[in-house]
């Protein structure tokens, strides 16, 4: 057993912090005089034994390799099964990250009751809200499972042993930052406490065999908090996105040893929780007016599913010697750089002009492929002229104000098919090295080189 040293600190009377030296005056409230001594029993780490010869594992022939796959835990979810890669793996250990009051809460608590229901038992902790808490939004969800156990638990060996006592399908600890190991020495949340509890995690996952879901939280810059080894550790990292004030959530795989980091699953929040949305491109588009001037349907690619959405531009004159250019949903440089080659390649004068782009219903689209619809939409607000309302726009812009040629260009045409789109701009170069192999019918299909010509094509006269 870890041996026990002392170690004093002093906390104050008045607000209850804690200070390593004594001062007159807590620098915490501003109270004087309230900083008392006390006197703390920390266990210390115990080192590690080396373990005997004959005792150690010993090395293995890859022929002779146990490959016994496991079924996964399917889930009726059908949009997080696909970025889980087909279900849930035994043993394995998801990390999922994201910002606070984005969803991470309610749609693993959702999870919970799915495998609740179809498989077995689900250990829920939840180290920073009580079970009355966890109740209270579990009514509102409507899930009333028996088979849906609910653990408010901070030490990691206490966990640790209820899920041994309890064997559960599933744990899921809601996070990693809130709990603690009582071998420690520092507080929770800091750097050692998250490696260490997550390791002991994972340690008793792989052991038991049961799959454990860890919530982390993000810094301002969006990262999971903590050392960036907990992302290494892991099988999986999951970060769920979106506007606070858009309803669409995006779950992306960032890293996933049993699946795709390609893929997306798309939810809605409401009052019933987080919903999935099966046809998002439908949903993108709802509200859009077809001959409104600066909007221009891109087709983008997240994952393996093609997505519509509807780029939106507006050209205004400037009243300042600095136009402005502000982007919403696409990489302010790729917005700098499409607006340089119309300016340079095209013609088009937009020195003097403030230039605003976004993209409808909170998404964010990333990949080059959106560059033509995103130049189409600027040129046709800065001309007055509406896009064809009935084109679907996929293609990526060269410095040279060439098209360069784009990837799975039959997928995404026969998704702008199912909407009803009839005409489709893309690269040239990528009609002529796939020919029609593949390609949808009742769309006709516009190849061209330049952006000069696909403005000629894609603007109404």
């Amino acid at each position: 057993m870890a041996a026990a040293k002392e170690r004093k600190q002093y906390v104050c009377s008045a607000c209850g912090s804690t200070q390593l030296r004594w001062a007159g005056k807590c620098p915490e409230c501003g109270e004087w005089n309230t900083l008392e001594e006390v006197v703390v029993r920390v266990a210390e780490k115990s080192r590690a034994v080396m373990a005997p010869a004959e005792s150690m594992s010993k090395p293995v022939a890859l022929p002779d390799v146990a490959r016994d796959d496991l079924p996964r835990l399917s889930l009726r979810m059908v949009e997080l099964g696909r970025v889980l890669g087909g279900g849930i793996v035994p043993g394995s250990c998801v990390l999922v990250g994201g910002d606070p009051g984005i969803g991470k809460s309610t749609l693993l608590l959702q999870m919970a009751a799915d495998v609740a229901q179809n498989t077995g038992t689900v250990l829920y902790v939840s180290a920073e809200e009580s079970a009355h808490q966890i109740g209270r939004r579990a009514v509102r969800l409507g899930i009333n499972n028996e088979q849906l156990m609910v653990l408010s638990e901070i030490v990691v060996e206490t966990i640790i042993e209820h899920i041994e006592a309890v064997k559960p399908v599933l744990v899921i600890v809601d996070s990693v930052q809130a709990i603690y190991s009582g071998n420690g020495a520092s507080a929770a949340g800091t750097v050692s406490q998250v490696r260490d509890c997550a390791a002991a995690l994972l340690r008793a996952g792989k052991a038991l065999n049961i799959p454990i879901f860890l919530v982390g939280h993000v810094t301002k810059e969006g990262n999971i908090a903590g050392p960036r080894v907990l992302e290494h550790m892991v099988d999986a990292v999951l970060q769920l996105e979106g506007e606070r004030f858009h309803a669409f959530r995006l779950l992306r795989s960032i890293k996933n040893r049993f699946g795709s980091t390609n893929e997306v699953g798309v939810f809605e929040m409401n009052e019933k929780g987080m919903e999935e949305v099966r046809n998002p491109s439908e949903l993108f588009l709802a509200e859009r007016l077809p001959n409104a001037t600066g909007s221009a349907i891109a087709v983008s690619m997240e994952g393996t599913r093609p997505l519509l959405v509807e780029v939106q531009a507006l050209c205004s004159t400037t009243a300042f010697s600095m136009p402005r250019r502000t982007a919403n949903g696409v990489d302010t440089n790729r917005l700098l750089l499409l607006t340089a080659v119309l300016s340079k390649r095209v013609g088009i004068d937009l020195s003097d002009q403030d230039i605003f782009v976004n993209v409808v219903g909170g998404m964010r689209v990333d990949e080059p492929a959106a560059d033509l619809s995103v130049a189409v939409a600027i040129a046709s607000s800065f001309r007055n002229r509406p896009v064809h309302a009935d084109l679907a726009i996929v293609g990526e812009v060269g410095l040279s104000g060439e098209l360069r040629s784009v990837g799975q260009l039959a997928r995404r045409l026969h998704e702008a098919t199912k909407l009803g789109f009839t005409r489709a701009l893309a690269p040239r170069s990528t009609l002529q090295r796939r020919g029609g192999d593949g390609m949808p019918k009742g769309i006709e299909v516009i190849g061209v080189r330049t952006l000069y010509d696909a403005l000629d094509v894609a603007l109404m006269k």
